[in-house]
């Protein structure tokens, strides 16, 4: 008798409308999932990360992804890639990155029974932006994701409570949402650094967005400057043109003229803004769960940060941080100074930081829960 053949591993497709933002987002869970059994594939527009991606073993996947198209002309061909790219691998379980990634590859998923996971991380530019464009999109997303999201094979992942409670008033169905806080970081990684020396020092990562945050963080900076304050901003990321959020060539240059602040762009290693900085800002309006700030926590800063979607579930103000308003550059300045001003509270603050991370959002927590939705969904059993 032959011996029985092993059994093939379930496969894992990933949908993310860019190389980086797989690498950046969903990263944690992808290695989590590989070292569970799963067979991980990845599909996405390949701009500089095809390497990263099969230096992890994954199976790299190239389709077009026009960032911020769901216009008809702008999706189709998305669409037809993602479909291809199903039929092709046979996955078990997909995940979709993204609220772009998940409506174009729900549409991509219509009359197919595979299970996939809707991961909205964050509503984005289209929720939080008040223009008729828009609104516009908003109302058509009003129509369109309860009819996507609620379908019998599908299921939506969101990382805050904030988040779960909007797709409810959408029309997404309570029992269709699984809520895992974040997506994990790598506590081995990034660990607890000394502060450095000389003048305190304010570090902002993340895409140069008014929903991020930028423009107050930087009339905050303006303000303790102009008080005789002798502090610096270190600001790694670059603009995003493909967002109507984002500041503009000239505005980054006025910036690169100022006292006090310093622009990185971006930096491979976010580790060395950290190792630079003393206290971690992220003033966003909305997030899925930041990973910005997840990742100075592991490193022991202290958060400066708003009362936002998201941001809330890491920056607790008098706990982990201090949290002020949205777009509010006077109580930014102010807390900003607090932090500056206080050795006792950064360190009590940073240590507290770095504990909610290892308690409750590492990769090894955040992996596990992850595999455990993607099991429960390859095998039958019901997600709640």
């Amino acid at each position: 008798m032959h011996p029985p053949y092993p059994a093939a591993p379930r496969r894992l497709l990933y949908v993310a409308n860019e190389d980086y933002a797989f690498l950046m987002h969903r990263l944690p869970m992808a290695r989590a999932a590989r070292d569970a059994g799963y067979e991980v594939h990845v599909a996405t527009n390949v701009n500089a990360g095809a390497s990263a991606i099969a230096a992890e073993r994954f199976i790299l996947h190239p389709i077009p992804f026009q960032r911020g198209g769901l216009s008809p002309s702008a999706a189709l061909p998305t669409v037809r890639a993602i479909r291809a790219v199903e039929t092709a691998v046979k996955p078990d379980v997909v995940h979709h990155s993204g609220l772009q990634a998940s409506v174009l590859g729900s549409l991509a998923a219509l009359g197919s029974s595979i299970p996939v996971v809707n991961a909205i991380t964050g509503l984005g530019y289209v929720f939080t932006s008040s223009t008729l464009r828009s609104r516009v999109t908003k109302q058509a997303m009003v129509w369109l994701l309860p009819r996507l999201m609620n379908r019998s094979s599908s299921f939506v992942l969101v990382q805050n409570p904030d988040d779960r409670d909007a797709l409810s008033a959408l029309g997404v169905r309570p029992e269709k949402i699984a809520l895992i806080p974040g997506s994990g970081v790598d506590t081995d990684r990034f660990q607890p650094l000394p502060e450095p020396d000389g003048p305190i020092s304010f570090g902002f990562a993340g895409r140069l967005l008014t929903d991020k945050g930028i423009r107050a963080l930087v009339a905050a900076h303006r303000l303790l400057r102009a008080e005789g304050h002798d502090f610096n901003l270190l600001i790694a990321g670059s603009p995003d043109p493909a967002n109507p959020a984002s500041v503009s060539p000239d505005e980054i240059e006025q910036w690169r003229r100022e006292a006090g602040i310093t622009l990185l762009g971006q930096i491979k290693d976010i580790t060395e803004l950290w190792q630079r900085c003393h206290i971690a800002v992220l003033p966003s309006h909305r997030e899925g769960l930041p990973v910005s700030l997840l990742e100075a926590a592991a490193c022991g800063r202290p958060l400066a940060s708003t009362d936002a979607p998201g941001c809330r579930e890491i920056a607790i103000n008098g706990q982990t941080g201090l949290v002020v308003p949205i777009e509010s550059p006077v109580a930014l300045a102010d807390a900003m100074k607090r932090l500056a001003q206080s050795p006792d509270l950064r360190a009590r603050y940073g240590k507290a930081a770095r504990q909610l991370v290892e308690d409750k959002l590492s990769a090894r927590i955040i992996g596990r829960s992850v595999v455990a939705l993607y099991d429960r969904l390859t095998s039958g059993i019901p997600v709640l």
